[in-house]
């Protein structure tokens, strides 16, 4: 580049100083490069500073190129300074002046003047007078400039058309065709409504572009289309999460409201198959016009009223289910015994839903919306795009970020990022059609030559750990992400839940939003429609504290008219507690408190309470064990398992004392060695049943079976009985019988949110870190259920009254253990010096003192014989070896001593044996053998043998020479009694080892 330097001649003075005018200003021009064509910068003087005059310099860029930076030579002479300070101050006012325009220039050259940069085109259109679509215009921008601020994607720079649609199809169509043919958009975004996505769709499979819309209904098809991606979850995905909930409460029939449009109508036979594969029947759908007026709508509300159905699936956007809320709640069809499921977009454009709508007519409503994990990139873009918001529509109150401007921002992000993929080389403009006369605007449009690498691109392709969690696009089609399951309460909703597509309904997610194996599969605790009544739409109270309080305000001799409002503790840790309720009557924002307040020393100083309607004590409740009749290893319960292993070793034993006996004269108890062993297990087992069917011929086996049939028949009839009760009786035994067991186990304890129980429990040195509060009798039945490994509680902890409640509602499932504290009693509270506590504390004791209490105390904690009683209730346990010592010791007895009765007998009928001079181990082999042949009492070897000779001995030759000639068999195995003949000697021979 060449610059020149030109100075300009000034006639000077006498004094040396130019002859220019002070403050004058000559041949203004701005220091600012022209990006068409060349021309100097042209000089600016003045103004001259007291006796100073500032001489700029000009410089010319001779350049071709629009870009050309522009250079400052200053040239700067000071006459006569008669103020240092002053000249410090000029100086200093110079390099300011060209730092900044440096920058400005720099700045220029980045954003206009780069021609290296290839430029894409890319269109949006929008719906900018919907609050929708102004989130995803701010989310949009951001996502261009995330992109465009990373310095290696400088070869690329997408440049956004936006267009607004005006919530109208024609102008989103209109809008397409301006896109397409005159600006040649490479890809388009959006638009946000089905009804206009429909036709644009049609254009960009015609001009090959791909159309990035975030439409969710699921007639718009992404097979049917090859340049369409969905940049939202289509509203089917939610369809098997609807049925899981419907299944979790076992409704057998729904009533299905939808928008009566492709948003609405698309998603009925995907909802209508989810339901059926649980075997729950849609009975009714109910079409809700967008241009319904609150007269149609009130008409098909009482439609439905007089079905039989109260389970109602509402599908409708943010707009018309306003409407239709508040109808309903007109109608009466928001109170106790209604069930309401939202679907996503709306529980996820909750935030855009007037406030006075949810709190009036929303409360209780389950949604359902995509799971959207915490980050802090997340956090730290929702800091941007409200700063951003609030530049962009300064006269607009602040709308929040929601998944959809999430979407948007990942659509963007995935576009760009396929731009780059496609190369860095200039992209051409459409192809134009052949020039034909009076064509039109559909006909002039061209052919993208590289919309079809986009799609290719982009149609599988993934953002890992996005804003919104995983962003991932399989053909075309964004995949479902785990759905947030919320109930409707106060201004906002509460989690309640998930549901994943592979595990279904679950407690709980990680961090990461994977399955948390520790949590059970199912739902938190769901407060359900609020009462009010129907005329009046005041609050309609019920507990003890309102019902008591309602008895007392009659009973006054004057009239005093009152009014019940809510007060909602919530489970945040800065939520308001009971101590704060009693403030307000402090501050005037109520003029009394009524309900179950204790009466504490720290709240009397500020208010003041009528005399006490309730005693109260502090105690616990625990689970019961589980129920054993559940287990399909009960059978074993009724013994314990040393009777069990007594019981066996007895059967056995004496299956071998009869064995024993009947071995020599019985044949049942004869033949090879493994039907022996077996006889020996199975004659002692079979008389369990006394199914054996074995003869018996010994005298001492008789007398041995007597003893033992006797104790299997208590043994038997003891064990029926013990498990006849088990199976019918149901035990209530505490999980824990102490609270000093809580905290050596380091249980987690459950106690009423707000509650002064909370410091008592820090009083008696339990962990705080283990403190998990509740508000309702849901929550403290679903912790306990839970325990304190799944993310419940050990014990609930809390005043006898509310645990009374509990035990009334959940008599067999909990049980109260450990000492009772005593505690403060309940009572009003009113602003201190308040004339109406003498009058109402004497109302308290006429109703306390009355039936009317009995009856109110029978209503809320029920008759105590409509729960068994848990104290003197009969617990089934299992049976002991110490209960049958007795039986166990007399069948063993009689078989240990008809063993050796049988022994000495044998030992005797065989004393030949023993008398001989043989080692001790052929005698005990000998004897063996002799025990294992059949006995014949009719030829008795103590008959035939002569045994009173002295010479008979059984050494010589024992097992060393062959039988003697006059010794012979019949056949093997025949008893030796029938065969023997010969000597002495001889007949002994065969009993040798």
């Amino acid at each position: 580049m060449d610059y020149q330097r030109r100075a300009r001649r000034v006639p000077l003075t006498a004094d040396g100083r130019k002859s220019v005018k002070k403050g004058s200003i000559t041949d203004p021009m701005p220091l600012v490069p022209s990006s068409t064509s060349d021309k100097d910068i042209h000089a600016i003087k003045g103004p001259s500073i007291g006796s100073s005059v500032i001489r700029f310099g000009y410089i010319s860029c001779t350049s071709t190129s629009a870009s050309c930076p522009a250079l400052i030579l200053l040239s700067t002479r000071v006459f006569q300074m008669h103020n240092p300070r002053c000249k410090s101050l000029i100086i200093f006012i110079q390099l300011v002046s060209i730092i900044g325009f440096c920058h400005y220039v720099i700045g220029i050259r980045g954003e206009d003047n780069n021609t290296s940069a290839v430029k894409v085109d890319v269109g949006i259109i929008l719906d900018l007078e919907t609050d929708v679509g102004k989130v995803m215009h701010i989310s949009i921008l951001l996502a261009l400039a995330d992109y465009h601020a990373n310095t290696s994607r400088g070869a690329i720079r997408i440049v956004p058309h936006i267009r607004d649609s005006k919530k109208d199809d024609v102008e989103a169509a209109s809008a397409a065709i301006y896109l397409l043919k005159d600006v040649q958009v490479q890809a388009i975004f959006g638009p946000q409504m089905s009804t206009q996505t429909d036709f644009v769709i049609d254009l960009g499979n015609r001009v090959r572009v791909p159309i990035i819309s975030p439409a969710t209904s699921p007639s718009l098809s992404v097979k049917e289309n090859p340049f369409f991606i969905r940049g939202a979850l289509p509203s089917s995905s939610q369809t098997r999460a609807i049925a899981a909930i419907v299944k979790n409460y076992n409704w057998r029939e729904v009533v299905v409201i939808y928008e009566e449009s492709p948003y609405g109508t698309g998603i009925l036979p995907y909802l209508t198959d989810a339901l059926l594969e649980i075997n729950t029947l849609v009975s009714y759908r109910s079409g809700i016009s967008p241009s319904a007026n609150d007269d149609q709508i009130l008409r098909e509300l009482y439609k439905l009223k007089t079905m039989q159905t109260r389970v109602f699936i509402v599908h409708l956007q943010e707009n018309l289910a306003s409407r239709f809320f508040l109808k309903a709640k007109e109608a009466g069809m928001m109170n106790s015994g209604y069930a309401w499921i939202i679907t996503d977009v709306l529980t996820s454009l909750l935030d855009l839903v007037d406030t006075s709508v949810i709190e009036s007519s929303m409360q209780g409503v389950l949604g359902l919306k995509s799971y959207v994990p915490k980050s802090k990139e997340l956090d730290m873009f929702t800091r941007r795009w409200r700063k951003r918001f609030r530049q962009e529509y300064p006269d607009m109150d602040q709308v929040e970020l929601n998944v959809f401007g999430l979407w948007a921002y990942e659509s963007i992000t995935l576009l760009a990022e396929a731009v780059e993929k496609v190369g860095t080389t200039a992209i051409p403009k459409l192809k134009k059609p052949d020039t034909r006369e009076n064509i039109t605007d559909l006909d002039a449009l061209g052919t993208s030559e590289v919309g079809s690498l986009l799609i290719d691109s982009m149609q599988n392709t993934e953002l890992k750990s996005g804003l919104s969690g995983d962003f991932c696009i399989v053909d075309r089609e964004l995949q479902p992400s785990p759905y947030q399951i919320v109930n409707i309460i106060g201004k906002g909703d509460k989690i309640i839940g998930f549901w994943t597509e592979k595990d279904g309904i679950l407690h709980k997610l990680k961090m990461n939003g994977k399955t948390d194996k520790t949590n059970n599969k199912q739902l938190g605790v769901i407060i359900w429609p609020v009462e009010r009544d129907p005329t009046t739409q005041a609050v309609i109270a019920t507990g003890l504290g309102p019902d008591v309080f309602k008895e007392v305000i009659q009973s006054l001799k004057y009239a005093v008219p009152y009014e019940f409002i809510p007060f909602p503790i919530a489970h945040s840790p800065t939520s308001q507690n009971y101590d704060d309720l009693v403030h307000k009557i402090t501050s005037k924002e109520y003029d009394a408190v009524v309900g179950v307040i204790t009466i504490l020393a720290s709240r009397s100083e500020y208010v003041d309470f009528t005399l006490p309607f309730s005693e109260s004590s502090i105690s616990a409740v625990v689970p019961v064990r589980n129920d054993d009749r559940k287990n399909a290893w009960i059978f074993l319960k009724p013994l314990k398992a040393e009777l069990w292993i007594a019981t066996g070793a007895l059967f056995v034993f004496i299956g071998f004392v009869v064995w024993a006996l009947e071995h020599r004269v019985n044949k049942d108890f004869r033949g090879p060695k493994r039907k022996q062993v077996g006889m020996i297990f199975w004659f002692s087992f079979s008389t369990l049943v006394f199914a054996h069917k074995e003869k018996i011929t010994s005298n001492l086996s008789r007398f041995v079976l007597i003893v033992w049939v006797f104790v299997v028949l208590v043994l038997t009839s003891s064990y029926t009985a013990s498990l006849t009760s088990m199976l019918t009786v149901q035990q209530l035994q505490p999980t824990i019988t102490d609270l000093n067991d809580l905290i050596k186990n380091g249980e987690y304890v459950g106690y009423q949110k707000g509650s002064f129980v909370k410091d008592v429990l820090t009083r008696m040195k339990f962990d705080s870190s283990k403190f998990r509060s509740c508000s309702t009798l849901e929550e403290y039945n679903d912790a306990l259920s839970r325990g304190s490994k799944n993310g419940g509680v050990g014990a609930i902890v809390d005043e006898l009254p509310y645990l009374r409640l509990l035990l009334n509602k959940y008599c067999r499932k909990y049980i109260m253990v450990g000492p009772t504290y005593k505690a403060a009693s309940f009572g009003f509270a009113f602003p201190k010096g308040s004339p109406l506590v003498p009058d109402v504390s004497r109302a308290v004791l006429k109703v306390i003192e009355g039936e009317t209490m009995n009856n109110i105390i029978q209503k809320w904690f029920g008759n105590e014989t409509d729960c068994p009683k848990q104290d003197g209730m009969a617990i089934a346990s299992s049976l002991t070896l110490d209960s049958f010592k007795g039986l166990f010791l007399i069948a063993g007895v009689s078989a240990g001593s008809a063993l050796p009765v049988f022994f000495v007998i044998f030992l005797y009928q065989n004393r030949v044996i023993l008398a001989t001079d043989d080692s001790i181990g052929k005698k005990l082999c000998a004897i063996a053998k002799v025990f294992d042949l059949k006995r014949d009492d009719s030829n008795s070897m103590s008959k035939n043998l002569p045994l009173q000779s002295p010479e008979i001995g059984i050494s010589d030759g024992l097992g060393e020479s062959p039988a003697s000639e006059g010794f012979s068999t019949t056949e093997t195995g025949t008893p030796v009694h029938e065969t023997m003949s010969g000597t002495i000697e001889e007949r002994l021979h065969i009993y040798s080892c």
